[in-house]
């Protein structure tokens, strides 16, 4: 099992090498269409309640930028919580952006709400990645703070991909921790994991 489990991971992390070509390989004059029209996607075909808390992320390195999303859920009047990095070993702290609050660095090139902000558990998530397959499998960057994130709460949210549609890869084996999205938005469309 441990040898199995052992080149899993190997071959994730080959992949991820292919994921980061592909994600970089989005020509920048796209970038700005593409994350509108992923904005667009998501609030068109994502289910969403007025009460309830939608996680984000503040986009780093060559990420689909999210903040187009996060802006219009925001002006809206949604609830948007970020995530907050603690540790290296921890669950990520998910907290509520209140309107009209700055955001501050929180390591890796990210932006958070102030400490002093509330704690929230989403209903949905949205989560980064660097490629997914047609089966929902999405795949990280390895660190495993989304997975600690997930099974850490007390209930299961809405899991949404967040993606160019170039990051598609053929397939992408699945450790048992790792959670199949729900949905995966990107530029194109809208894609549902009913038997992820």
């Amino acid at each position: 099992m441990k040898d199995t489990e052992a080149q899993l991971e190997e071959q994730k992390a080959t992949l991820r090498q292919e994921a980061f070509a592909r994600r970089l390989a989005v020509p920048q004059a796209d970038r700005a269409d593409a994350a509108k029209a992923a904005a667009d996607v998501f609030l068109e075909g994502v289910p969403l309640q007025k009460d309830q808390v939608v996680a984000l992320y503040w986009p780093i390195r060559d990420e689909i930028d999210c903040k187009p999303l996060l802006t219009r859920l925001m002006d809206s009047g949604q609830k948007v919580a970020l995530p907050v990095v603690i540790s290296e070993d921890e669950p990520l702290e998910l907290r509520l952006w209140e309107d009209g609050q700055p955001l501050y660095p929180s390591g890796f090139g990210t932006l958070a709400p102030a400490e002093a902000a509330p704690i929230v558990v989403p209903d949905i998530v949205v989560i980064p990645l660097l490629a997914f397959d047609k089966l929902g499998t999405r795949l990280g960057y390895g660190k495993g703070y989304y997975d600690r994130t997930l099974a850490a709460l007390g209930k299961k949210p809405l899991l949404v991909g967040y993606a160019f549609a170039a990051q598609e890869l053929d397939f992408i084996p699945r450790l048992g921790h790792d959670l199949p999205l729900d949905l995966l938005v990107t530029e194109t469309g809208l894609r549902r994991f009913e038997d992820a």
